[in-house]
């Protein structure tokens, strides 16, 4: 598979589907999506970004990377503790293979360890690439595997990831995140909803990859699943932009965080947010920063749930990105996370 990522930073168990699917614009792939056609069977239409959502996205790496640092440091030590120097780190593409990639940077910087990393795919509804499971069983020991990915939302994917891994009993289950507004992750650098910058853009902060791809005509039986290469964007590429100025940060003193106790359980707010807006789907509700931006990026969103108006610093991104596609921004009292997307059906836009 094609990526602008190192080759020693990851191995991509993706098969590169390069030219062989058509990406289809977001207000397509919705209608398609409503009409019962699964969201992995097709792939997005990516733009490159605006000059002013540029700016928002430095600013945002600017601001949070020394957090998403100590949170990488603070998650990275976690795993250190628990599988020692045979650690394997098996990242979700896409969003968690820039985490497993500065996972294995700190490990390397810090503990002097160059332990492997992989990336994978898993999607909701149809389960993980046992193919891709399977070529790294073969080379390591079950225990030593540590999954990665980069937040969690509703917690969907941890959910998706215990179900598929009942097939592969000696295999934890449970998924390493910076970021945990759910509580549902096995282990995170911290509970708090913040803004890890890589969430902002799609391939291009993606060692232009797509997201993860299936469809029986295209990945055969014996086939990884599949994701495109957008070498459009070479000369806009951002990912090492982002992995580097991140790892500057590696050196600061890491404290280790004091987890607070939930206040409230975020999957009960979550029901709550869809009752109150009379959304029957719960998957059509997008909590979390990372959730929101993406849904901003590759859905068609139709309101846009903020704890407040004036966090800049936190949300700068996404008013942004809401104003350039005209959806609204409201307050709602979020308690768990900052921000929450809203996705309504497109029956009744």
């Amino acid at each position: 598979m094609r990526s602008s990522y190192r080759a020693e930073d990851v191995e991509i168990l993706l098969k590169d589907i390069t030219g062989q699917v058509e990406p289809l614009e977001n207000a397509e792939r919705e209608k398609r999506i409503q009409q019962g056609v699964h969201y992995s069977e097709m792939l997005p239409k990516e733009h490159a970004p605006s000059e002013a959502y540029l700016k928002t996205f430095y600013d945002a790496l600017e601001r949070y990377a020394p957090l998403t640092a100590w949170a990488v440091g603070n998650l990275a030590e976690k795993i250190f503790q628990i599988k020692g120097n045979h650690a394997v780190l098996v990242s979700l593409a896409r969003a968690g293979t820039p985490i497993g990639i500065l996972l294995k940077r700190y490990l390397k910087k810090r503990h002097h360890i160059n332990i492997p990393h992989y990336t994978i795919s898993i999607i909701r509804g149809k389960g993980i690439d046992r193919n891709a499971v399977q070529y790294i069983l073969n080379r390591h020991a079950p225990e030593n595997i540590q999954f990665v990915d980069g937040w969690t939302g509703k917690g969907a994917i941890q959910h998706e990831l215990i179900q598929a891994m009942q097939d592969f009993p000696e295999v934890n289950s449970g998924l390493a995140v910076l970021s945990d507004p759910a509580h549902v992750a096995g282990i995170s650098g911290t509970y708090e909803d913040f803004l890890i910058a890589s969430s902002c853009l799609n391939a291009t902060v993606s060692g232009l990859i797509s997201r993860t791809f299936f469809r029986k005509d295209i990945i055969r039986e014996n086939d990884f699943h599949g994701a495109m290469y957008y070498q459009e964007f070479e000369k806009i590429d951002l990912t090492e932009k982002f992995l580097s100025r991140v790892e500057e940060f590696f050196d600061e003193t890491l404290i280790p965080e004091i987890q607070p106790v939930p206040e409230t359980n975020a999957i009960e707010e979550v029901s709550r947010i869809a009752e109150h807006f009379g959304i029957e789907n719960i998957h059509l509700v997008k909590p979390g920063i990372g959730e929101a931006t993406r849904v901003l990026l590759r859905r068609i969103p139709w309101k846009i749930l903020v704890h407040s108006l004036e966090d800049s610093e936190h949300l700068g991104h996404i008013y942004q990105l809401a104003e350039e596609k005209h959806i609204p921004v409201e307050v709602y009292p979020l308690q768990c996370y900052k921000a929450c997307g809203l996705i309504q059906r497109m029956a009744d836009s």
